[in-house]
């Protein structure tokens, strides 16, 4: 019964900008499959409470439904889409943005003991689990609050922090919680992350990174694979072609001057590497695009 009541709710709800009344919430109904897209993860938590969901981060493929939900505790640049959706059964999924203060808050009030022990090695930087019996409830408590406008003021913060309460002492909460931690891992890659991300167009040395990111070049390296599921190098590299295809959409007609402004020095091997990692030449992607918005829409939930 609890998935009825979130599919009930969320229907209601879904905007076609995703939003809510509810900060860090979104709410998303998708009623065709569309074909797959690139975007960056964001940090959330995406719940699916009708449908399938395939997400590709390098060369690992995640997959929930309904009753699933998916963490992404570093941003990413993903590929996804929706494998089952129609206008009589769409796809329905749940959004909570996840905030490391919020989560480092939490970590600090816990009594020792509250938090399960953390496995070995260096989480990926996304996982999928099935949602409990409370989590759940608590979800659908929260999203209750979009029907009661006088308490959602004051109790919808308090619900959010169950909802991350359930989510860091869950199966994936390991994921969660290394987003609060100030010197985990995790942190020093998604410190990297950012800077590549803010960096995307200039080339660099891994090295630099890693020393940067507070770690040696080795553990920099292995980290940065375990969470990302690619090389520093692949990474920039996917970058670069997300930011191209969203240039391109605006100027279709110079994909040489796109090229350049990403970084690449050489017109022949953006066209190379562009066509294989979008399925089409950046000139015939570039047309098949105009009049699609690319890039404002979370592709988790």
């Amino acid at each position: 019964m609890s998935l009825d009541e979130l599919r009930t709710l969320l229907a209601r709800h879904a905007r076609a900008d995703m939003t809510t009344a509810i900060d860090g919430v979104l709410i998303s109904k998708v009623e065709q499959p569309p074909p797959p897209s690139a975007s960056m993860s964001g940090t959330v938590l995406a719940l699916i409470a009708q449908g399938a969901k395939r997400i590709a981060l390098g060369d690992r493929v995640y997959e929930y439904r309904a009753g699933q939900y998916l963490v992404a505790s570093v941003d990413l640049p993903i590929t996804g889409h929706f494998t089952e959706a129609s206008p009589e059964r769409p796809a329905l999924g749940f959004g909570l943005t996840l905030h490391p203060a919020a989560i480092a808050e939490l970590l600090l009030q816990a009594a020792s003991g509250d938090i399960p022990p953390a496995g070995s090695g260096t989480p990926s930087g996304l996982a999928v689990s099935d949602a409990s019996d409370e989590f759940l409830d608590a979800v659908i408590r929260l999203l209750r609050l979009l029907d009661q406008p006088r308490d959602r003021a004051v109790l919808a913060p308090l619900v959010k922090r169950e909802v991350l309460w359930r989510l860091i002492t869950s199966e994936q909460g390991a994921v969660v919680r290394q987003l609060g931690l100030a010197d985990s891992s995790l942190t020093h890659v998604a410190r990297a992350v950012r800077w590549i991300r803010d960096h995307y167009m200039q080339a660099f040395r891994v090295e630099d990174v890693a020393q940067m990111s507070g770690m040696s070049a080795s553990a920099f390296y292995r980290n940065f694979q375990a969470v990302t599921a690619m090389s520093p190098i692949q990474f920039q590299k996917q970058i670069r072609l997300q930011e191209a295809r969203l240039l391109l959409a605006a100027h279709p007609h110079d994909v040489a001057g796109v090229g350049m402004r990403v970084g690449y020095d050489s017109p022949s091997q953006f066209s190379r590497e562009y066509r294989r990692q979008f399925g089409a030449p950046p000139s015939q992607d570039a047309a098949r695009l105009r009049g699609s918005t690319l890039g404002g829409t979370p592709v988790l939930v």
